[in-house]
């Protein structure tokens, strides 16, 4: 705390804008993000714990670095970490200690909307194929013009599957109506989505991910689900890797129906370089960037600085991941 009385906040996750701002107002503020590190820098919880003691902190605002039980030793007034999910929180220790955990959901839900419709757009007008043919100087390869090698369906009147309706579902469900298409989608969760995976399936020219990995979704999308999708269809999957089996993909994209796939994640965040997918001109791939976009940091930012703003203020705070220590 500082001479004005307010907190000491260490800051390691990435903020930006008038979120940013705020915090600097309500807090004296260590700005010091893991992403501005090279090499890259996450701590563990004793490093994070070592840092808070210098920095004399008793705000943790992070994003990757793990808040385990030795961090809740210190005299914490509160934890933010810019995730739905706090996965790297100790939220049982947290609440022992009665310290509250500020979680950020829906932070990039727009960012993972985009880049999946970027995905829809480039697999579907062929744009990774097209654009090859142009730098290598092969408009008319193979005695074929561009019109014969490049068409497409339009988007307008095709059906979009969404399998999982969250924040991020959510955002790409109103683009993809935007475009004409019409959206179905599955969810347990939602009385908005209420087809089967097989239904959903059935329906589709195009599927796209966006469920959280449990025991009950890993590996949901199997050689079966994908035998089932429509001839020509496309397979989006810009949650996690684990939700699909990825052979039986090289397999539906080889031989099956698939007629392209989008990627944005890896199990172990890695593709080896002689992976099959790798070789694919129907298959687009990205080093799980989906939310890497300067408006998350934005909205982090802003979600985190209400939050810490309510609860300095004597309010209980919106998105609590531990509501148990306001019970």
């Amino acid at each position: 705390m500082d001479e004005k009385g307010r907190p000491r906040a260490l800051v390691t996750a990435p903020l930006q804008g008038p979120g940013l701002a705020l915090l600097r107002e309500i807090a004296e503020v260590v700005y010091d993000p893991w992403i501005d590190q090279t090499p890259l820098r996450m701590y563990s919880a004793a490093q994070l714990r070592e840092r808070a003691e210098k920095e004399r902190a008793d705000v943790l605002i992070v994003e990757a670095d793990i808040v385990g039980q030795e961090v809740f030793e210190l005299p914490l007034r509160a934890v933010a970490a810019t995730r739905a999910d706090p996965v790297n929180v100790d939220l049982a220790a947290a609440t022992k200690a009665g310290v509250p955990v500020l979680r950020c959901p829906g932070r990039n839900a727009d960012a993972v909307a985009e880049l999946a419709l970027a995905f829809v757009f480039a697999l579907n007008r062929h744009i990774r194929s097209a654009d090859a043919d142009v730098r290598a100087g092969a408009v008319y390869r193979d005695g074929t013009i561009p019109y014969q090698r490049f068409r497409a369906w339009e988007l307008a009147g095709r059906t979009a599957g969404l399998v999982g309706l969250g924040s991020v579902g959510r955002a790409l469900r109103w683009r993809l109506e935007g475009l004409g298409m019409t959206v179905v989608a599955h969810d347990p969760y939602s009385e908005e989505a209420k087809l089967s995976l097989e239904e959903l399936l059935e329906q589709s020219d195009l599927v796209s991910m966006h469920a959280a990995v449990t025991p009950e979704t890993a590996g949901m999308i199997g050689a079966k689900q994908f035998a089932a999708m429509r001839p020509g269809s496309l397979y989006i999957n810009t949650a996690r890797a684990q939700l699909h089996d990825t052979d039986a993909l090289v397999d539906a994209l080889k031989s099956g129906p698939l007629a392209g796939a989008g990627l944005d994640h890896f199990v172990g965040e890695h593709l080896p370089a002689d992976h099959p997918l790798v070789a694919m001109d129907n298959v687009l791939l990205t080093p799980h960037i989906g939310g890497a976009t300067w408006d998350t940091e934005c909205r982090q930012a802003s979600i985190v600085a209400d939050d810490l703003a309510r609860l300095l203020d004597g309010q209980r705070p919106v998105n609590l991941a531990n509501p148990e220590v306001y019970s």
